[in-house]
C-alpha cells in the first residue's frame, strides 16, 4: 500500500472516531418523516397532472368559445318560438287622433270644407262689389224678401238656416250711358246653414227644379213660367244653375210674344250658400257674359270671407 493511501485511511478512522452515531430512535423518525414527505410530494404531483389533463381535454374537445353548461341538476328552459314577422298591432296611443267622417245613404253630406265655427253674423263683404263700368251709382239695399224664385211651394233648405242676409243690387252693363236706366238687377243672398248641411240644400234645390218644370205666374193669371237646369261653369265648391223663362207682356199683362230669360245661380262655399237671382229691369233679359262674371265675384267674395 503506497504511503499516499495509507495516509487518507488513517484520516478517515479519525473522523469517523470523533463523530458519534444517532441513536436507534432517532434514526427511525427521521425514516419516517422521509417516507411521509415522499408520499405528499408523490399525491400532489398526481393531482395536478389529472387537472391538467381535464383542462386540456375539455379545450381539445369543446372549443376556445364554449361556455360551460349548466350545473347537474339544473332545468333548462325551452326556447321560445320565434316572433311573427306580421306587423304590431297598434296600441290605443298610435291610433289616429282624427277618423275621417263617413257618408251614410240619406244621411247629411258633408261639406268639402269644415270650418273652425260656423259664423254667426254675415258682414258686408261676404257680398261682391260691382266694378266701376257696372256700378249705377244707387247702391244696394239690404231688404227682407225671398232668395229663390216660386219653385211650385218648394222650400229648399229653409230648415237649415243658421243666419242669412239679403239685399237687392242695379247694374248697368259696361259702355252704357251714366244717365241710362239699369240693364238688370241682383237679388242676392248670403245664407249660413247648419254645419254639414249645405251639401244637402243644394240636392234638395236641383230636385225642387227638376219636379216643377212649369207653373202659374202668381200675378199674372195666365201666364205659364218654365224652370229648368242648366249646364255651366262650376264656381266655388259646387254650384246650381237654372233659368226661368216667361212670356213678355204688355202693361196690361198681356202676352206680346218672346220670352224674359231669367237666370239663377247657387254657390256653396263650406257651409254657407250664396244665390245670385237675376230679377232684371222694365222686361229685360239676362246679360250671360255679365251674370257669369259676377257669379266669379260672388264665390271669390265668399271665399275671402271665410279664409
Amino acid at each position: 500500500m503506497s504511503r499516499e493511501l495509507s495516509r487518507l485511511y488513517r484520516a478517515l478512522a479519525a473522523d469517523t472516531d470523533a463523530r458519534a452515531l444517532p441513536a436507534p430512535g432517532l434514526l427511525r423518525q427521521r425514516a419516517d418523516r422521509r417516507v411521509r414527505n415522499r408520499v405528499t410530494l408523490g399525491a400532489l404531483a398526481t393531482a395536478a397532472l389529472v387537472a391538467g389533463t381535464a383542462v386540456g381535454a375539455q379545450v381539445l374537445l369543446g372549443g376556445a368559445e364554449t361556455p360551460p353548461g349548466p350545473p347537474a341538476g339544473t332545468a333548462t328552459a325551452a326556447p321560445s318560438a320565434p316572433p311573427t314577422s306580421g306587423p304590431p298591432a297598434p296600441s290605443p296611443s298610435s291610433s289616429p287622433s282624427t277618423t275621417a267622417p263617413s257618408r251614410t245613404a240619406g244621411g247629411p253630406t258633408a261639406s268639402a270644407r269644415p270650418t273652425a265655427a260656423t259664423p254667426t253674423s254675415i258682414p258686408d263683404r261676404a257680398f261682391f262689389a260691382l266694378p266701376a263700368a257696372n256700378d249705377t251709382g244707387t247702391g244696394n239695399e239690404f231688404v227682407p224678401g225671398p232668395v229663390l224664385p216660386e219653385l211650385c211651394g218648394a222650400r229648399p233648405g229653409e230648415a237649415r238656416v243658421a243666419v242669412r242676409r239679403a239685399r237687392t243690387l242695379p247694374f248697368k252693363l259696361a259702355g252704357a250711358a251714366a244717365d241710362a236706366v239699369p240693364d238688370g238687377s241682383y237679388r242676392q243672398s248670403v245664407t249660413v246653414y247648419r254645419p254639414g248641411r249645405a251639401g244637402d240644400v243644394l240636392r234638395e234645390l236641383r230636385q225642387a227644379v227638376r219636379n216643377c218644370p212649369r207653373q202659374a205666374v202668381p200675378d199674372a193669371p195666365g201666364v205659364t213660367a218654365t224652370q229648368r237646369l242648366l249646364d255651366g261653369a262650376r264656381y266655388g265648391e259646387e254650384s246650381v244653375l237654372f233659368e226661368i223663362r216667361t212670356p213678355y207682356r204688355d202693361v196690361n199683362g198681356e202676352p206680346v210674344g218672346g220670352e224674359e230669360v231669367h237666370l239663377v245661380r247657387a254657390v256653396r262655399v263650406g257651409d254657407v250658400v250664396t244665390v245670385l237671382w237675376e230679377q232684371g229691369w222694365e222686361g229685360s233679359s239676362t246679360d250671360r257674359a255679365q251674370f257669369e262674371a259676377d257669379s266669379r265675384r260672388a264665390a271669390e267674395a265668399i271665399e275671402r270671407w271665410l279664409s
